[in-house]
This record gives structure tokens, C-alpha cells and sequence, in this order.
């Protein structure tokens, strides 16, 4: 059973019991009212106490139903469950400790009373999956808590502590706070006798529907409030509806309030921004969830950290591990890299302190878990060692060469290649089974990806691992196979030679730029190659003459290199910019260059529209992606859109590539490629749909 029954004394305990959160699924729902109903006909029975096993009260609905529509809507449904709890004869008290959310804050605020253990963590976070609280979060909690206070945490999603909240003046959402988290329950049952014996002569239990709701400044506070909103959530409708039912708490009778707001929670329900935020909480959930790796495969354990390159890469990747609480030794081959390394940790924890994001005193303490060496014998003792050398393979060879005489036994020993081959670098080693690929993105410190690639020999356990730690500093961990460029760069690569064919046919970077922006990237490809360096990608097309002399790219960008415009560090690129400001200036002398590079090549200019822009540039990481899952780099569609939307800007309400490829409609994103292809001065063989995506068009289906 997820919902347990037992009596005690003359109280009657529902536990909630369906881990990991409680989540309030089809089963939990009839368990309740089933409960509910055997603690009112039982005269033993004075009193109820609902709460939560384990380590949560309630986290809100049962994610396993997002999408079982069906399920998620039989009856009982929440409303139903809650309904219930009103009209219970005999008061009921909702202990809530741990997390109580969403669905399981809507729960508890139809109980009688409230009791919360000190430190819970209270939230209605509706918001981040494009919805709005549908079982009446939008009419209670403003009720019990004010309408400003209530509407913040609606809007933000963001959960806040049972402490501050119960010390709010005036606040109705506790009646209670236990003296400490063990003592809840003695507590709450003390609670539940105490009430039912004031209610012993039948009169009314406490309602929060019935408490009043209105704001002094009415309709002037809402516009405010919507204009905020508006401006700070401009692509996603779910904010501004969060606004709208909470003003209709003050406007309308509570069930006329409820209805209102269960009409906008079905009509959300519909949009692309909320199905793809949805797809994007259980592509999340999904991306640490390896196949053949299942929980009784046992990670190793990391207390030391090495790392290997104190430049901007190794800097940003041990500042992850401080940040986390593990110790690191960072190793350079001069003391003045390493000297230059461990100032720009310093000047980034900084800038925290100074903009109140740290503490001083924590800033201290992660600098103390901080070590550097020029010797790699101190590498001897680290469970972990990560290097973030040049992106050469010799150089790899090298530094895999000495870690496997230094290394102890079982260490994992990460490579943090964007590009190259694992298994070669594995090669290196005697232990080929302990390396495995750990791709941070620049800044390492902020950006949110980690490819974790899997080398033919990578145990089991050291992939466990490595998700396990990828989990402790806040990345969100995707598996890819090995290939160049792995998951993101490999689609890249087909992302940036759309953008240079465009050049070529008649586009201007910032043409080309400001129509993928508007499509809600976060960066145009020609921002972006400054931004990473356009001497990395030079690099690695000198790289592809060799090995691919097929590969059709758009002479401009090698002309670009040529000029020596490498992009911001070198004060110039694809645009022109100010010494310490990084503001992309349109240059006149790089569109003349392509311009007299489009003449020599006897094209004549066309007039290229944002939506051809946007296909060819989205369809061309689609159909790569394509390619990746048919090769088994990924393992599934939802695996690609986390490495675009954590890692490569891609818009969020989009849903990454795979998911917004669903929505266009595969039939119509293959009419696509066919129409690209014929482009003459496109790369005709590369539009040719990858047999997956023909094989999903056939049979009517998607990539999630």
C-alpha cells in the first residue's frame, strides 16, 4: 500500500509511503480517501494525522503520470483527495517534515491544521513545468499567507524553509512548529487530541477556503505585478497565469476561484512551452540512467581530487569540487601557470563575495581544500584525476603515460578531451578500464553539462561513479559514446558549416546571428565561435583535410583565421570589439572579405529569410542527432536535447532539437533536408535524411 493506515490510540495515522517523494499517484490517491473513510466510521477514531514516510512529506504529483494522461485523471483526483480532507467529520492535522510540494503543500492545506518540523522545504513549483498549481495552491496558500508572500513563491517556484515561514506575521499556513524534526509526530498526535477535544460539541473545523483574501492596492499591485513578470518571463505563458489566479483569489468566491484555475492549469497543460518543460524534467531524470549500469552496480568512492592544467578549463573544473567540498590538487608543469591558475580562482570567488553570492568564511574554507603541485608523484593518493590539457593527442599521450605510473590502484583517471578518442587515450594506459571521458564546458564553473564518455573498455562502476559525482557538483551528466566530437560537437560541426554556406550564399554573420537569437538561442554560431575561439575550429578543419578530404566547409572562416581575427581574445573575429568589452561590433572589413570571397566564387548574393536561416540550422543538428542515435554514440533522443539545452544555448521552451523536430513534425522537417539538398551550394549528400529519421516518418512516429 502508498498510503498506510494505523491507529493510535484514539488518533488515526496515514502515512504516505510511495518513495522516493511520496508522489501522489493513482494508488496514493484511493488510499487516502479509503483511509479517510475507515477513520470516520471507526468511533474509536477522534482525530486523524496525515504525513509522509522517509524523506518527504509529499513532493506533488507521481512523475511516473506525467504521461498517462489517463491515469493521472482518474478519480480520485487531487481535487477529489483534498475534498475529502474538508469534509472529514473528525479534524485532521497534516504533519509535514522533509519537502512538502506542489501537489503535497495543495494536500496539506486542506487539512484542519498544519504542523511543520523545523527546516522543511515548502514550495508550489508548478511554475517550472509551464503550469500553475491546479488543486487550489493559487487560491489557499494566498489565504493563509498573504497575497504578495504567496504570490512570489507561485511565481519563482523556488521552495523556502518552514522556519521562515512560520514567522511571518500573521501567517495561517502553520499552527505549528515542532520543537525539533524527531519530535513531529508525539507532536502532531498531541495536536490532533488537543483539537478534537475542542470540537468534541460538533462545532465547525477551520477551513482555509474560508478564510478571506484581498490586497489594499487591488488591481494597481496586479498590473504591477503582471508588468514584472512579463518582462522577466517574456517566453513563457505559465508566469503571467500564475499572476491571473491568484488575483482571481481575491476576486471571486473560493469554488468560482477553483474552477478558474483549474481551467488555466488544463489550457497550460496544451502548450509547446509546458510540454516541452515537462519533457525536459524527465529527460533530466532520464540522462542518469544508463542501460546496462543498474543500482547494484557499486561506485567507488572519491574523497581527492587531481587535476592536471591550471588554465581557464582546469581552473573551472577543480573550482566545481571546492564548491562541492572535496579537496584538489591541481598540478602544472611552471610555477608561474600555476600561480596565474590559482589568481583566477581567487578572482571568481571574489566577485561572489563581493556581489553577496559567498560567504567569506566559505570562500576560506574552499580555498583550504585547494592544493598545487609541479611534481605528479602528489597524484599518488587522488581517487580522481581529471586532465585539462592543449587538445592534442600527443600531448594526452604524455600526461596518460605518467598518471599510469603514478596512480594508485582504481583511481579513475578522466580525460577532458572535447574532440578526441577515448579509447586511444585509454590506450595509453594499463588500466584502460579506469579511463573514461569527463567534457566540461567553458566556463566549467558555470556551464551546466558534462559529457561523460564511455571508452570500450570503461568498467561499469567507474561510470557509476562518475554520474554519482556529477550529481554532487550540480552538472547534469549525459553518456556518450565514442566518435569526434561525441554528442555536442559532432552535431556542431554541421551546425557552423550551415552558418559559412550561408555566408557564402548571400547572409551576413550578424543576419545569420540575430535569426537563431530571435529563435531563442542563446548565442548565434558567429557570437559563439568568438566567444570559444576561431582558431579551434581552424584547427580542427586543418585536422578534417587530412582525414576527410570529402568534408565541404565554406572557405570564409579559414580566411578569418588568416587575418589572424581569432575572436574576442584576440580583440577581433566575426566582429570587431572594444578593449574589455565584449559587445559584437559588425566589421565592415570581414563582410568586404566575404563579399569578395562570394565574387571569386562566382555566386551571386540572395536574399535569405530568417525561417531558412533557422531550418538549416536547427535541422542540420537534427539530422546529425539522427545519425549519433543510429551509431549508438546516444542512447536516446532525450539525451541529445539535455547536451543542447545544458550545454549549447539551445531555447528552453523549445525542448532541445529532438523535441522541437517532434513538434514541427518529422514528415515536415524531412520536406526540409529534401528541399536543402537541392541547393547547389549546400553539401547536397549531408541533407539526405539519416535512415532513422525516414524509418520514424514512415511509421508515424517521433524521436522522444
Amino acid at each position: 500500500m502508498t498510503a498506510e493506515y494505523k491507529v493510535q490510540g484514539d488518533v488515526a495515522v496515514i502515512t504516505l509511503n510511495n518513495p522516493p517523494v511520496n508522489g501522489l499517484g493513482y494508488d496514493t490517491r484511493v488510499g487516502i480517501t479509503d483511509a479517510l473513510e475507515k477513520a470516520n466510521n471507526d468511533p474509536a477514531v477522534k482525530a486523524i494525522v496525515l504525513t509522509g514516510a522517509g524523506k518527504a512529506f509529499s513532493g506533488g504529483a507521481d512523475i511516473r503520470e506525467f504521461n498517462d494522461i489517463t491515469k493521472a485523471m482518474r478519480e480520485p483526483i487531487l481535487l477529489s483527495v483534498i475534498l475529502a480532507v474538508e469534509n472529514s467529520r473528525k479534524p485532521v492535522v497534516a504533519a509535514v517534515h522533509s519537502v512538502v510540494m506542489g501537489g503535497g503543500l495543495e494536500l496539506a492545506l486542506g487539512a484542519h491544521y498544519r504542523i511543520a518540523a523545523p527546516g522543511t522545504k515548502v514550495a508550489l513549483p508548478e511554475v517550472k513545468l509551464g503550469l500553475i498549481p491546479g488543486a487550489g495552491g493559487t487560491q489557499r496558500l494566498p489565504r493563509v499567507l498573504g497575497v504578495e508572500t504567496a504570490l512570489n513563491m507561485i511565481v519563482s517556484g523556488e521552495p523556502v524553509n518552514s522556519d521562515v515561514l512560520a514567522g511571518l506575521p500573521g501567517q495561517k499556513l502553520f499552527d505549528q512548529l515542532s520543537a525539533t524534526p524527531e519530535s513531529l509526530m508525539d507532536e502532531a498526535i498531541a495536536l490532533a487530541q488537543k483539537v478534537a477535544a475542542q470540537h468534541a460539541d460538533g462545532s465547525a473545523l477551520p477551513l482555509v477556503r474560508n478564510l478571506p483574501c484581498k490586497h489594499p492596492q487591488g488591481d494597481a499591485y496586479f498590473q504591477f505585478a503582471r508588468n514584472m513578470v512579463k518582462g522577466m518571463a517574456k517566453n513563457f505563458p505559465a508566469p503571467v497565469k500564475c499572476v491571473d489566479a491568484v488575483e482571481i483569489a481575491t476576486k471571486y468566491k473560493f469554488d468560482e476561484g477553483l474552477a478558474r484555475e483549474r481551467e488555466i492549469f488544463t489550457n497550460l497543460m496544451q502548450t509547446p512551452e509546458c510540454k516541452a518543460l515537462r519533457h525536459i524534467f524527465a529527460a533530466e531524470r532520464a540522462a542518469s540512467k544508463i542501460p546496462d549500469v543498474g543500482s547494484d552496480v557499486k561506485p567507488r568512492d572519491v574523497k581527492t581530487v587531481g587535476v592536471i592544467g591550471a588554465g581557464t578549463m582546469g581552473g573551472g573544473i577543480a573550482m566545481n569540487f571546492l564548491n562541492a567540498g572535496i579537496p584538489v590538487t591541481m598540478l602544472e608543469t611552471k610555477q608561474e601557470a600555476l600561480d596565474r591558475g590559482v589568481a583566477t580562482i581567487k578572482k571568481n570567488y571574489e566577485a561572489q563575495v563581493k556581489k553577496g553570492k559567498l560567504k567569506a568564511d566559505k570562500y576560506e574554507q574552499r580555498m583550504a581544500l585547494l592544493k598545487t603541485t609541479l611534481d605528479y608523484a602528489d597524484l599518488k593518493d587522488a581517487d580522481l584525476i581529471i586532465e585539462a590539457v592543449f587538445e592534442e593527442l600527443g600531448v594526452k599521450e604524455q600526461v596518460f603515460k605518467k598518471l599510469d605510473e603514478v596512480a594508485k590502484p582504481g583511481a579513475i583517471l578522466a580525460s577532458n578531451t572535447s574532440t578526441l578518442d577515448v579509447d586511444k587515450i585509454a590506450a595509453f594506459t594499463k588500466r584502460p578500464q579506469d579511463v573514461v571521458g569527463m567534457h566540461f564546458f567553458s566556463p566549467a564553473n558555470v556551464m551546466k553539462l558534462l559529457e561523460v564518455v564511455r571508452g570500450q573498455a570503461t568498467a561499469k562502476d567507474v561510470l557509476a561513479t562518475v554520474m554519482g559525482i556529477a550529481k554532487k557538483i550540480k552538472k547534469t551528466a549525459v553518456v556518450s559514446g565514442v566518435c569526434d566530437g561525441f554528442i555536442g560537437n559532432r552535431m556542431i560541426e554541421q551546425y557552423s558549416r550551415q552558418a559559412g554556406f550561408m555566408l557564402d550564399e548571400g547572409a551576413t554573420p550578424q543576419q545569420v546571428d540575430k535569426a537563431i537569437e530571435k529563435f531563442g538561442f542563446a548565442m548565434g554560431p558567429f557570437r559563439m565561435g568568438d566567444l570559444a575561439g576561431n582558431d579551434i575550429g581552424w584547427a580542427i578543419r586543418k585536422r578534417r583535410a587530412v582525414e576527410r578530404a570529402d568534408m565541404k566547409y565554406s572557405a570564409t572562416a579559414d580566411k578569418l583565421c588568416e587575418l589572424g581575427r581569432f575572436g574576442q581574445k584576440t580583440g577581433a573575429g566575426w566582429y570587431d570589439y572594444q578593449p574589455g568589452k565584449r559587445d559584437a561590433i559588425p566589421s565592415e572589413l570581414v563582410n568586404k572579405m566575404i563579399e569578395e570571397h562570394r565574387a571569386s566564387l562566382g555566386i551571386k548574393p540572395r536574399k535569405i529569410s530568417d525561417q531558412e536561416i533557422v531550418e538549416r540550422l536547427v535541422y542540420s543538428l537534427v539530422n546529425e542527432a539522427a545519425h549519433i542515435l543510429e551509431d549508438g554514440i546516444a542512447s536516446k533522443a532525450s539525451d541529445i536535447d539535455m547536451v543542447y539545452l545544458t550545454g549549447y544555448g539551445f531555447p528552453i521552451w523549445r525542448g532541445g532539437p529532438m523535441r522541437y523536430a517532434d513538434q514541427v513534425g518529422l514528415f515536415n522537417v524531412a520536406e526540409s533536408m529534401k528541399r536543402f539538398a537541392r541547393n547547389p551550394n549546400d553539401d547536397a549528400s549531408f541533407w539526405e535524411p539519416a535512415p532513422l529519421l525516414k524509418k520514424l516518418v514512415a511509421e508515424g512516429k517521433n524521436f522522444n
